[in-house]
């Protein structure tokens, strides 16, 4: 079976459980993540358990385009989307008000933190599915990231409804920068 075709099947094994309320592990462009729709509480809330993580430590939110992230921050202006668009690395922000997601991704101050992925695989998935999944690190809260898809400890594979089978994809290993936009619109850096 080609690489393509095996992505497809994956892909729609995928989507499947997020519509189920599952919890999916799968590769990013910075590690492998932990991921779930973004607007669904009860999928979220699997989340935090399956890391032992408390709710007060808010979730990353990927979404696939400018244009999905225009449907859930309602303020954006042209030149963020500039810095958006060419940004060199991966890039989270910390948007102060959003719509639309589940209220348990939320920071205490109402905050969300969101990232365009920069991946192929998390892109048509995100496409496909046509809403934002969470994504945070495949770890219990407090224990090491794991770098590769053979460090992630097996508390996290048994805890997960679906594991992508690409263990040969990996990212860079480096965490996201993680930054916000002042009131206006620069870009400050919060996480390089």
């Amino acid at each position: 079976m080609s690489l393509e075709k095996e992505i497809d099947i994956i892909l729609n094994e995928c989507i499947t459980q997020l519509k189920q309320n599952g919890c999916i592990l799968y590769p990013t462009e910075t590690v492998w993540g932990i991921g779930c729709d973004a607007t669904n509480e009860n999928a979220i809330e699997k989340i935090y358990q399956i890391k032992e993580r408390t709710s007060e430590k808010s979730l990353i939110i990927l979404v696939s385009s400018i244009s999905m992230l225009k449907k859930y921050v309602p303020e954006l202006s042209q030149n963020s989307i500039t810095i958006l668009e060419t940004f060199p690395k991966p890039l989270t922000v910390i948007y102060p008000q959003v719509k639309g997601l589940a209220k348990n991704v939320h920071h205490a101050d109402g905050s969300v933190a969101i990232r365009i992925i920069k991946n192929k695989f998390c892109e048509q998935l995100i496409t496909a599915f046509e809403k934002p999944i969470v994504s945070t690190s495949a770890n219990l809260s407090g224990q090491p990231t794991p770098l590769s898809f053979h460090s992630i400890s097996q508390d996290i594979l048994n805890r997960v409804d679906y594991i992508v089978n690409l263990p040969s994809f990996t990212g860079s290993g480096i965490p996201s920068t993680i930054a916000k936009f002042d009131d206006t619109n620069k870009l400050i850096i919060v996480r390089p």
